[in-house]
């Protein structure tokens, strides 16, 4: 197998799991990752934010950790990569708005490169006008957003993971497992027992 360039698109409070975990799991099985924020630069950090559920109607948000980045946004460009990751958390509400995301998750669709998209980092997908007509998952409260941009969503426990072509998504971190699983196998990846 050869390493595999992938891209990860990130902004201010990220959720922490969604960004860390996929990164270091990547990096161990030998891919490069490119972790990039719109309009700061390789060696400035992102704050994550940690989401949990602690027994309210929807998830507590708290401060979590710096996330430093591995390249400069204004540098990267979609046919340098071989993938594409979007994590959750509040970053997607507002990186969503940049017309340069939108058009590279856009040329990355195009080319039918993998897309490995959890949580709130749907509503990129969505922003990009990628997911109409495509069966997909997220955070359950993006469900009615979603299917008003044309999706087909899918409500499913966190834990699990839904696969349409090149995209993998899956509605929390709770769903690492699979939704890293799903993206490896597009990635070609192999892992030996």
């Amino acid at each position: 197998m050869a390493p595999k360039k992938i891209l990860m698109l990130v902004g201010d409070f990220v959720e922490d799991y969604e960004v860390m975990v996929p990164y270091q799991v990547l990096l161990t099985v030998g891919h490069h990752v490119d972790v990039v924020c719109p309009d700061k630069k390789a060696k400035e950090t992102v704050a994550t934010a940690i989401h949990d559920f602690e027994q309210e109607q929807t998830y507590t948000e708290k401060r979590g950790h710096n996330f430093t980045l591995t390249a400069t946004f204004s540098s990267v460009k979609a046919k340098d990569y071989d993938a594409l990751v979007i994590p959750g958390g509040r970053a997607p509400e507002y990186i969503r708005l940049d017309k340069r995301v939108r058009d590279l998750v856009r040329e990355f669709d195009n080319n039918k490169k993998p897309i490995a998209s959890i949580c709130h980092g749907l509503q990129v997908l969505a922003a990009a006008g990628v997911v109409t007509g495509r069966k997909i998952t997220a955070y359950k409260t993006l469900g009615p957003d979603l299917q008003l941009a044309g999706a087909n969503y899918v409500e499913v426990e966190p834990t699990e993971v839904v696969v349409d072509g090149n995209l993998v998504t899956s509605p929390a971190w709770p769903g690492h497992p699979k939704w890293l699983a799903e993206f490896l196998k597009l990635l070609g990846t192999t892992i030996n027992p």
